[in-house]
């Protein structure tokens, strides 16, 4: 009788058990997505040392990676999990895919200390490279330390150089980060959680195949709230073609 009443408690448990996985893996994502809309309106709510709105509006996507930290002392890999949501139509932002990011160099200190990041994609080259199951920044996909402040400016020549602006945030400290050799992943398995089924990053984020749940909604939410402008191209703009001149002689 002892031997039934365990067996059968062992089928509740393991019948119960993927869904409990899901359950978390669902909750996860939820918190993931909050976190990340925490550290966005932090950093918006002090505008004189935070995003500056005009970058922030140029941006085709936006990457939050909340709570990165550093895996050993001294040496060790960083290692953070985090989302990206890009622009629709008309300034609103679409659902979020899923991405983990390790390696490069966070500016991270001894012992472990965590940091916030935050990627501004601002032309098709830098979402182009995000778009693949995995790829490095600096590699193809130049980035700079992104300005801070309400009257922050940016050269001319980085603006068209660099295709992602990087930031940090540490023990409530906000700069622009130069962020080298770090690798941005799909987090597919998280993708296929969130969304019920397998689904890229490219359809998620591009070509709009999926409808974010009411979870992890409050991530573009607090996209809309800070930027509902148009992203601004800044590729530079083709030099018009010289008109030919009838009265003068060839």
């Amino acid at each position: 009788m002892k031997k039934l009443n365990l067996l059968a408690t062992g089928f509740i448990v393991l019948s119960m058990t993927p869904l409990t996985i899901w359950a978390d893996k669902k909750a996860d994502a939820n918190e993931r997505a909050a976190k990340a809309s925490t550290v966005l309106r932090e950093i918006m709510s002090a505008p004189d040392q935070g995003i500056p709105q005009e970058f922030l509006d140029r941006a085709y996507c936006v990457a939050v990676f909340p709570t990165v930290i550093k895996g050993g002392f001294v040496f060790g890999g960083q290692y953070g999990r985090g989302l990206v949501s890009c622009r629709r139509d008309k300034g609103s932002w679409g659902a979020p895919a899923y991405f983990t990011i390790g390696g490069g160099s966070f500016g991270l200190q001894i012992g472990g200390q965590a940091v916030d990041l935050v990627l501004l994609f601002i032309n098709d080259d830098g979402v182009s490279g995000l778009l693949k199951n995995k790829f490095e920044v600096g590699a193809g996909a130049a980035a700079a330390a992104g300005p801070v402040g309400r009257n922050a400016t940016l050269s001319t020549d980085i603006q068209l150089n660099a295709k992602i602006l990087s930031y940090s945030r540490s023990k409530g400290l906000f700069a622009g980060l130069e962020l080298k050799g770090a690798v941005i992943t799909q987090d597919k398995g998280t993708n296929k959680e969130v969304y019920g089924q397998e689904i890229t990053a490219k359809e998620i984020l591009v070509d709009a195949k999926a409808r974010a749940p009411e979870g992890v909604l409050i991530f573009p939410q607090t996209l809309r709230q800070f930027s509902a402008q148009i992203a601004v191209k800044t590729n530079p703009a083709p030099k018009p073609t010289p008109k030919p001149n009838p009265d003068q002689k060839p």
